[in-house]
């Protein structure tokens, strides 16, 4: 079976329940295949349960999920031979050595003994295990099993990449690696999830950023597009080309104005297409030059935030 129209990942309504608790509440996104998408969001947002039902390790309790058009419930071993997955507790095996874990898994992926002689090497000696292969796992240090459980799940070249916290534990360095690697299994044509808090990775490495909040999703956007991003209204820089007095009082009249000098100010607007043209034809008709109008480009955090605050404000306004 084909993936449908090009997608990795197709969930509808997905809603997942735990006894009386409810980790996620009718989501519904989409994966395509070469796309790195970011899943963000506090502990306790779904982003786990999330994972482990599009690996078909959970059921849902309503909607469905498909993987290169396999159902996750009806068909759970071929979505399975499709994905790798690196949990955020990985949970190795103190006595074995690196290259018998690997084979133990790779086995359980279907690899053939030859595809297992070339790729465990290689990928060993990419995350820098190569001298450490005949030490037992338990002599490892949490970075080094956190290469060690990445390289687990990138053996069998999966199509489908989930990888939870997947620099956690790692020096920049290392860190700057797996990021290189990510980027070049995208450029592959592989599809990949990355659950992070490190916002800062998430914008670096991502297409696209899906932010949960409650088993909820409050933000869905390509990085590209994050600056001018808001769940409410966007900042905007005014530049004039000479002073005038009382600025900010001035502009009050007509927007939401953040802060102002004598040559400049910041205001909000929900709506720039509707707020700025006049408000420009306004500065004109009394002879005060612009010089530029621009949005505020902001960080990932920065709408990150505002997109937690929002789900705050709402829950404040129902009760």
């Amino acid at each position: 079976m084909q993936a449908e129209n090009g997608h990795a990942i197709v969930a509808q309504g997905v809603s997942k329940r735990f006894g009386g608790f409810q980790a996620l509440r009718g989501l519904s996104f989409s994966l395509r295949r070469g796309e790195v998408l970011a899943l963000l969001g506090p502990n306790g947002a779904g982003k786990t349960t999330m994972v482990r039902l599009i690996a078909s390790l959970l059921k849902p309790s309503e909607g469905h999920i498909r993987v290169f058009g396999y159902d996750t419930v009806r068909e759970a071993a071929e979505v399975r031979q499709r994905v790798g997955l690196l949990t955020e507790a990985p949970g190795l095996y103190a006595r074995m050595r690196a290259e018998e874990y690997l084979a133990f898994f790779g086995r359980l992926y279907g690899m053939a003994p030859a595809q297992l002689a070339k790729e465990v090497p290689l990928w060993l000696t990419r995350l820098g295990l190569w001298e450490a292969r005949h030490l037992r796992l338990g002599e490892y240090s949490k970075g080094m099993r956190q290469k060690l459980a990445l390289v687990r799940a990138l053996l069998h070249r999966a199509p489908l990449l989930l990888l939870d916290e997947p620099t956690s534990a790692l020096d920049p360095a290392w860190t700057h690696q797996v990021h290189g690697i990510i980027r070049e299994l995208r450029d592959q044509g592989h599809a990949v999830i990355v659950c992070t808090h490190n916002l800062a990775e998430a914008q670096a490495l991502a297409d696209r950023v899906l932010v949960l909040k409650g088993g909820q999703a409050v933000l869905e956007a390509r990085v590209q597009d994050l600056r001018a991003t808001s769940p409410r209204r966007r900042l905007m820089d005014l530049r004039l080309a000479q002073p005038v007095d009382g600025l900010g009082s001035l502009l009050a009249q007509w927007v939401e104005v953040e802060s102002a000098g004598e040559d400049w100010a910041r205001f909000w607007t929900e709506d720039p297409a509707q707020t700025n043209p006049p408000l420009l034809q306004r500065l004109t008709a009394q002879g005060i030059p612009v010089v530029t109008l621009s949005e505020v480009h902001r960080s990932l955090e920065e709408v990150y935030l505002e997109a937690m605050g929002q789900v705050e404000e709402a829950r404040r306004e129902e009760t």
